[in-house]
């Protein structure tokens, strides 16, 4: 593996429930290099989607440390860590996440809007990134004219479009059919073979196998699998 991105250092992070104390993620030691398709497989509650929000500093451990290029996340105030997301690391969502009124190139667009590219380069990136997982013909539909799969590669492109060297995936396959899962998968080892880190936590056993690593979560904890 070469140098790693994305790394934790003893991370924790505890939750308050019913006056008791529960840690989600437990002292998780982890690095991840450049390229690297890193898959966590679980349990539902087991804490991968809270160590994914670790790593991609949405959210912040109760100890140790994330860090991105060895910078602690942590430490990093408010202002520097959206910029970090904004510009370093893409999102995808099982849910899709799709601006239903906005088309499929509109919504691709919307990170590079935010970060204040111009419209024409706006435009040409969007397109690319939609040409990129074969959705270049759809770019002027809707997300209520795609099939799921479709809405799907759509949020893979908008997680591109800002070239992030890291993309996270949180149960990216989670809402579609198997056929549809493969290719989705098929998508994401192709994003980490041009050397974007991919990041993905799944239920889907086709994903796991596909990674170039698997490690599982139980009770907040990481096991090699």
């Amino acid at each position: 593996m070469s140098q790693g991105i994305i790394a934790a250092a003893s991370v924790s992070r505890a939750f308050e429930s019913g006056g008791a104390t529960v840690w989600a993620v437990n002292g998780v030691t982890l690095e991840v290099g450049a390229g690297e398709l890193l898959v966590l497989t679980g349990r539902s509650g087991s804490g991968k989607t809270t160590l994914l929000n670790l790593l991609s500093g949405l959210d912040r451990p109760t100890s140790g440390s994330a860090l991105f290029r060895g910078q602690d996340l942590s430490k990093l105030p408010e202002r520097e860590l959206v910029e970090l997301r904004r510009r370093k690391i893409g999102f995808v969502f099982q849910s899709f996440g799709l601006m239903p009124l906005l088309s499929a190139q509109e919504n691709v667009e919307l990170p590079l809007h935010i970060i204040g590219v111009a419209w024409r380069e706006r435009r040409r990136r969007a397109q690319a990134a939609l040409d990129s997982v074969g959705l270049g013909p759809r770019a002027r539909h809707r997300p209520y004219e795609l099939s799921g799969g479709e809405q799907q590669r759509v949020s893979i492109a908008r997680a591109l479009v800002t070239r992030p060297e890291v993309v996270f995936a949180d149960e990216p396959t989670g809402e579609l059919d198997t056929t549809t899962a493969r290719a989705i998968t098929a998508t994401l080892r192709e994003i980490s073979g041009d050397g974007t880190t991919v990041i993905a936590a799944t239920h889907d056993l086709a994903l796991a196998e596909a990674g170039d690593r698997r490690l599982e979560m139980v009770d907040g904890s990481l096991t090699s699998f």
